[in-house]
């Protein structure tokens, strides 16, 4: 190992990291909590604002010290970026693992510029939308059918993974040893915010592979999209309100993860 990554390898490791990630996971949690409200409103024929990140984050932006909350949440959200890139780049040799750290760092990086933009621009834009425009970008490419449909056979395999990564409880390989009674609470928000997101992204990429068969992008979808369909189901809101709480039960899990998670 060369002395410049070992001086990265250092920072990653450093309190202070650890520190700043936790803050991280403690404003993942937050965000997943305000998109559970959301979703909520929505259920109920309250909900005016969209129930994503940005919808999200637009909520935060009209609190009282709004702005300096956002800052903290750029710099937690920055933290885990670069706690997931190096996690990627000197963590474990598997391939699965380096794989899902860079996929969180985008995750997390995605994030991050949503916060700016709004900071610096007041603005934000719908995931639904840079969904759709993504989709019509790529379905304009030559094959660009073919590879909107892998897109969406990607994020339907993601949601089945979160399913079963859940009910394995899979999750608990990431967090440090806990008391019984805290173990026990963490194994049931794990559970039931694993599903609930494995469930709304499988949903997810059943539009975008939709899209990709009738070649129309408006098919594809955001979180907002994705939750509201669960309202026009036969089950009516209340499969929406299954959904939101369990989005809401993930948000308690992502607070619970900031005390306990391995880093």
């Amino acid at each position: 190992m060369s002395e410049a990554e070992a001086m990265a390898r250092r920072a990653a490791d450093s309190p202070a990291m650890d520190k700043l990630a936790r803050v991280g996971l403690v404003c993942r949690g937050v965000l997943y909590g305000l998109i559970g409200v959301l979703a909520l409103q929505i259920a109920f024929g309250e909900g005016g604002r969209e129930a994503d990140k940005n919808g999200a984050i637009s909520t935060v932006a009209e609190l009282p010290f709004g702005a300096v909350i956002l800052w903290i949440m750029v710099v937690g959200f920055a933290a885990l970026t670069v706690w997931q890139a190096c996690e990627a780049i000197f963590g474990s040799r598997r391939a699965k693992d380096r794989i899902e750290s860079v996929s969180r760092v985008v995750v997390y990086a995605f994030i991050c510029v949503a916060l700016l933009t709004m900071l610096l621009s007041g603005e934000s834009t719908s995931d639904d939308k840079a969904s759709q425009d993504l989709t019509g970008k790529l379905l304009a490419l030559p094959a660009g059918q073919i590879i909107v449909g892998a897109i969406g056979l990607g994020i339907l395999a993601l949601g089945v993974y979160w399913v079963r990564y859940g009910v394995k409880k899979e999750f608990r390989k990431q967090l440090r040893p806990m008391p019984p009674r805290a173990g026990s609470v963490m194994d049931r928000l794990g559970l039931a915010g694993y599903v609930a997101r494995g469930v709304i992204a499988g949903l997810a990429g059943v539009f975008v592979i939709q899209a990709a068969i009738t070649f129309d992008s408006d098919k594809a979808g955001g979180i907002d999209a994705t939750l509201r369909a669960f309202a026009d189901t036969p089950a009516g809101p209340w499969l929406l309100v299954v959904v939101a709480l369990g989005v809401l039960l993930f948000a308690g899990y992502c607070l619970g993860e900031a005390r306990w998670r391995r880093t």
